[in-house]
């Protein structure tokens, strides 16, 4: 296996944000045609969702499945030989029907639905992507591509395992040619790593697909029509006439897309900017195509390349600020990161190859290590500064320098931002399902310096949700950092704080701190009731896989009509803890908590089942029964189910009796949640403990 490159990190960084930077550039005019643009925005040269009147951090199929489906790595031991079935597995896990990643564009409509509908089948990959089971067209969208940024960022250099990881993935939902452009791709941003030649990336990817594929003979001409001319809109003009939307069938077809990339890396000649709007003023699966070419050149070019526009007026990152959301079944990872993602990358491609994992400021969850990160710090309040620097260039430390004037607040969200936002994304198609990352019980830990002549003072705080919905502050104790001086401030989470969607530091003086890193650890101990007042957000920190989730006349009314439903919270950073629910089950096959909840496929369940039997279950990928015992109970009945993890030591019981214990280690994290296969049931309270 390849050596990772000396700048490898800071190149992935740079990868996640050319992707995350031209999804959010495409996605207000996705469809358009380039005469369309022309008319209404002229060529894009800059965000222009103001125009359009979106947002511009969305929720987006591209960032979501990109940053998702490459989690089947950590899944399966970091085994770079992984398989298109277990990869196939990692989607039954990480979507939610109808809910998350995906267009849910149905059966013969939506490529991905369509691979979604034969693997809940039971048809494993590859056979669920395949054109013998789906059809030429279905199967040959552009889908394969767009999800394919990850793989090649796990292999730099390695044009072997990108091109082999890239066939596997993308043949879970795709065939044909669909296939060879998400090779050519990964290929290319693999091999991005070592070199910079545009020409010199598209020879070496061209060797890995069929010399009679049409996605060779379409980079052959576009290639020859660059040669022959200069300007972009004439070359786009004959890769039109000769590859366009009406010589392919479907919705959004591979080969149109994917020679448009090809065409604005050639035309963009080295320069982001450039390439970018071309790739954007070309229409078509703009979001797509942008994404993608905007993580090969930042991958090829680094942050240099990104940044080298800022002298023009043209500041791609500000604006983003780092800020992505990744919804899926596993609940605390949607608010995330540039930063975070990359550091998941590098460490998934560390892990591949036996080496330890790149482990920043002791795990802190906000650490600002990689050049100009921010995750997600904005001014929350008052006037000031926020910017990445250098505080030590000896000791390469980067911090987060805030300058501002007192009552400055500067802070990054945890949790879905606004309860309009999460309305809006519902709306557009692509909900933001998520769950706090900060909890109750849990302990927050800030490292902080100054330089400023007399110190400062500052202090943490966090925003939640409050009675109907309030946003509620709650701050930590005030402290003063005299001048030179590294101090740690706290603020343990309590217990009425939920859900936080906010954490930042309140500046409490005039001047400026550097932020060295913000951290949060402990297992919640928290109550999870309907809270008194009107308000929905407490509701929006479960993520739910029900056919009916209710909080009327009981705080949670699940309703399942077919198969498994289940209610989510909680993080993969919850180790060892105890859950405890009250359950009323009215009608029900079985019915129970889960724990350790890592995906719709993976988690620990204590179910009591119509048969009369407690159940201590796993999932992990199928159904296995770990422990029985004769349970004998009736319908109406109300039951305490409570589930303990320690180490490997699984304990699970009712109303404090009936006890079944269990070794097991195959999932040693994750959340927690209420379950129900076929029927209806009613909890009044769900808690997390710590195990002492």
């Amino acid at each position: 296996m390849v050596t990772l490159p000396e700048d490898y990190n800071e190149r992935v960084y740079a990868g996640v944000l050319g992707k995350v930077i031209g999804v959010y550039l495409g996605r207000p005019f996705e469809g358009w045609s380039y005469e369309m643009i022309q008319d209404r925005l002229g060529d894009i040269e800059y965000y222009v969702h103001d125009k359009l009147g979106v947002p511009l951090i969305v929720t987006d199929d591209d960032i979501s499945g990109t940053f998702t489906f490459v989690r089947a790595l950590q899944d399966n031991q970091f085994d770079a030989d992984i398989s298109a079935e277990k990869i196939g597995q990692s989607w039954l896990n990480y979507l939610i029907e109808n809910k998350t990643i995906l267009w849910w564009g149905g059966l013969g409509n939506s490529t991905e639905h369509t691979a979604f509908l034969r693997l809940k089948q039971g048809v494993n990959a590859p056979l669920s992507g395949s054109k013998e089971l789906n059809g030429q067209v279905v199967s040959e969208q552009i889908g394969a591509q767009i999800f394919i940024d990850g793989w090649a960022m796990v292999s730099p250099g390695d044009a072997d395992q990108a091109a082999r990881l890239a066939t596997e993935a993308a043949r879970v939902s795709h065939d044909g040619e669909a296939v060879y452009g998400a090779v050519v791709l990964a290929v290319m941003e693999a091999m991005a790593f070592v070199e910079s030649d545009t020409d010199t990336l598209l020879d070496k990817a061209l060797g890995y697909i069929p010399a009679d594929s049409v996605i060779k003979g379409l980079i052959d001409d576009v290639r020859n029509w660059h040669a022959q001319e200069n300007d972009w809109r004439l070359t786009r003009e004959k890769l039109e006439f000769k590859y366009g939307y009406d010589k392919y069938g479907g919705n959004c077809h591979m080969v149109p897309n994917h020679g448009l990339i090809i065409h604005s890396l050639l035309h963009g000649e080295n320069d982001f900017s450039e390439t970018m709007k071309i790739i954007n003023t070309c229409g078509w699966d703009t979001d797509c195509n942008s994404g993608n070419v905007g993580c090969l050149m930042g991958i090829k070019n680094g942050l240099a390349g990104i940044d080298s526009s800022i002298e023009k007026g043209i500041d791609w990152r500000a604006p983003v600020a780092d800020r992505i959301y990744i919804p899926t079944a596993e609940p605390s990872r949607s608010i995330s990161d540039c930063a975070t993602e990359a550091v998941h990358i590098v460490n998934t491609a560390r892990l591949m190859r036996n080496q330890e994992a790149w482990d920043l400021k002791n795990g802190a969850q906000f650490h600002f290590e990689l050049p100009g990160s921010v995750q997600g710090f904005l001014l929350s309040r008052g006037t000031g500064i926020v910017e990445n620097v250098e505080r030590n260039s000896q000791l390469g430390v980067r911090t987060l320098r805030i300058q501002g004037q007192e009552g400055t607040a500067v802070g990054s969200p945890v949790f879905a931002p606004s309860k309009d936002i999460a309305k809006t994304f519902e709306q557009r198609g692509y909900a933001l399902l998520s769950s706090p990352k900060i909890y109750p019980g849990q302990v927050i830990e800030a490292n902080l310096y100054t330089d400023r002549e007399g110190g400062m003072d500052c202090r943490l705080y966090i925003n939640y949700y409050g009675e109907a919905d309030q946003v509620t502050s709650i701050y930590g104790e005030s402290r003063h950092i005299s001048s030179g001086q590294n101090i740690s401030i706290d603020l343990a989470v309590p217990k009425e704080a939920h859900p936080v969607f906010e954490v930042g530091i309140e500046l409490l003086s005039e001047g400026a701190v550097y932020l060295d890193y913000l951290r949060w650890d402990g297992i919640p101990e928290v109550s999870f009731i309907r809270p008194e007042g009107k308000g929905t957000m407490w509701r929006r920190a479960w993520v739910h896989a029900l056919d009916t989730f209710s909080s009327r006349p009981e705080p949670y009314r699940l309703v399942q009509n077919e198969g498994t439903g289940l209610l989510i919270q909680g993080s993969r950073e919850w180790t060892d803890y105890q859950v405890k629910a009250d359950v009323t089950p009215h009608l029900v096959k079985s019915v129970g908590i889960v724990g350790r909840f890592q995906g719709m496929r993976r988690y620990y369940s204590l179910v009591i089942t119509e048969q009369g039997e407690l159940q201590l279950n796993k999932m992990l990928n199928k159904l296995e029964c770990l422990k029985a015992i004769p349970f004998d109970w009736s319908l109406g009945e109300s039951f305490v189910l409570s589930l303990t993890f320690e180490g490997d030591k699984l304990v699970g019981s009712v109303d404090g009796l009936s006890k079944i214990e269990v070794h097991d280690a195959e999932l040693d994290c994750g959340g927690i949640g209420l379950l129900i296969e076929e029927g209806r049931t009613s909890t009044q309270e769900v808690r997390v403990l710590p195990v002492s």
